[in-house]
């Protein structure tokens, strides 16, 4: 996969985590911390978001792009934690994402026939 390929599919999983995880998170806040239905109606529309911003990826395989968009969204989870809510991930976070994009790195961008 070119170099390009690669960048251009990096970038694709980082605004794909950032649509669900806001979503996500904008949603829990809407309902959880009693922020309102304008929070809920805000996340509904980047997880809509979400869905487009996947559907982009260079690689035509659904089930391949999805089972790698997991470990992104393992490692953005607890980045956004740590970057919003002021989360502090312990060393089993920390390894359990670093395997998960070890993984991505696998599925995604390994060579193949």
């Amino acid at each position: 996969m070119a170099a390009v390929t690669v960048a251009r599919s990096l970038l694709l999983f980082l605004l794909a985590a950032v649509a669900e995880i806001g979503g996500a998170w904008l949603v829990w806040q809407g309902v959880r911390e009693h922020r309102g239905l304008l929070f809920v109606a805000a996340g509904v529309l980047a997880l809509a978001g979400y869905g487009f911003v996947a559907a982009f990826q260079p690689d035509p395989n659904f089930g391949r792009v999805l089972a790698a968009y997991g470990g992104f969204f393992v490692a953005g989870s607890l980045a956004w934690g740590v970057i919003v809510d002021r989360f502090r991930p312990d060393r089993y976070d920390l390894t359990g994402a670093a395997v998960c994009l070890i993984g991505v790195a696998i599925i995604m961008y390994a060579p193949r026939g």
